[in-house]
């Protein structure tokens, strides 16, 4: 594996100073390098002085890279904490706190990159899971966008309610491209179909003139339920219905995505099967179930992330032939790669240390009212430039 330090480039590097007039900014030749030990950078605007693991999982971190990418990795792939424990010999708050952390991480990577309003959704599918906890009844809301597989929103709440849809529904929103034609699949949840309306309208000026603008839903957005019946756990019959929009239309949104001929809610579905798997907080009858929200949080954008960069998809793969040789080679897609998100799949590592610019620097607005200076009076005399001519004070006399 290659160690953090060896991929550092100053032309690369940007200052995480939030009070910096320079800082998220590369390439501008504002940070040099400032030790060879131990790897930091020094900024020439602020004068800040900060490591190179800086905005990165390992920052502040002694363990080494390789134990702490391991771990993140066994994580990822649905290992208990209690495994990892008695494997590695760390303590227990130790590996939970790399989870969380990791988490935190993969939340900010996925804002970053996915929640940028430039995705073609096409057909998206929400749904939501019942976790058991200690103690703890929660729901996790998750939504996939269909053609490329790509995981866009996920939400924790205790309750299962209007809240938790509208949260995961604006992630949705914030993600997809503007007023563009849209298929929406859910199961029969009562919630989902007016918040996917709140989530997906404009502001339109009707008349032309004074007047406010009011919000309406998107013109080419299509809403399908899909109910399914059960019998003492046997599934009987399935209900297929249009929420919103026209079955017409609904249905070649579906053909072009490859998501079906019918109205479903399969992808969706396969992804809770893995998000199960996988987070270890999620399987059923377990002993190592989450006693907070938090960890269920970060314990899904740690796996939403991975399964989005870094574990090629079987059904996206394809036999390729080789610019070299000619030959048909297998060449491994990701989720992200299909999405035009990157261009390569990511490695574990390369996800844990990627950083996150700050926001722009902006200045201050002054606080007070403006100072108002009265304009010059052109008949009034003009003043002579330079000091004014000594007068000798005059002495009384008796």
């Amino acid at each position: 594996m290659k160690k953090l330090t060896e991929q550092m480039n100053a032309s690369q590097i940007f200052c995480p100073n939030l009070e910096c007039k320079a800082r998220g900014q590369v390439g501008q030749g504002t940070i040099v390098s400032h030790g060879r030990k131990r790897p930091r950078y020094r900024c020439k605007t602020c004068g800040k002085t900060f490591s190179a693991k800086e905005g990165t999982l390992f920052a502040g971190l002694r363990k080494p890279t390789e134990v702490i990418v391991v771990v993140v990795t066994l994580l990822a792939y649905g290992c208990p904490v209690q495994a990892i424990v008695h494997a590695f010999g760390l303590d227990e708050r130790t590996v939970a706190g790399w989870r969380d952390r990791a988490g935190a991480h993969c939340e900010q990577v996925h804002y970053a990159l996915v929640e940028q309003g430039q995705l073609d959704l096409v057909h998206v599918q929400a749904d939501e899971i019942r976790v058991k906890g200690r103690k703890l009844i929660a729901w996790m809301g998750l939504a996939m966008m269909v053609p490329t597989r790509l995981w866009l929103a996920g939400a924790v709440s205790a309750t299962r309610d209007r809240v938790l849809a509208d949260r995961m529904l604006r992630q949705v929103r914030a993600c997809a491209q503007a007023v563009s034609a849209l298929l929406v699949c859910t199961d029969g949840w009562a919630a989902y179909p007016n918040s996917i309306r709140r989530a997906f309208r404009e502001k339109v000026k009707a008349t032309a003139g004074r007047g406010r603008a009011s919000l309406q839903v998107w013109p080419q957005l299509h809403i399908g339920v899909v109910i399914k019946h059960t019998v003492k756990y046997h599934l009987t019959h399935i209900t297929r219905q249009m929420a919103h929009g026209v079955l017409e239309q609904a249905t070649a949104l579906l053909v072009a995505s490859r998501g079906g001929s019918v109205l479903n809610t399969a992808f969706i579905e396969r992804f809770n099967g893995t998000m199960r798997e996988r987070l270890a907080a999620l399987t059923r009858k377990c002993r190592h179930a989450a006693q907070r929200l938090t960890a269920l949080h970060t314990g899904m954008y740690l796996l939403g992330c991975t399964y989005n960069f870094c574990w090629p998809h079987q059904e996206l793969s394809r036999n390729a032939p080789d610019v070299q040789t000619g030959k048909r080679t297998w060449v491994a897609c990701t989720p992200a790669m299909a999405s035009g998100l990157t261009d390569h799949v990511w490695s574990v590592f390369e996800l844990l240390s990627y950083r996150i610019a700050p926001p722009p620097w902006i200045a201050p607005k002054r606080r007070g009212r403006p100072r108002i200076r009265p304009l010059p009076d052109p008949m009034a005399p003009k003043r002579p430039r330079g000091r004014p001519p000594k007068v000798a004070a005059l002495s009384s006399t008796s």
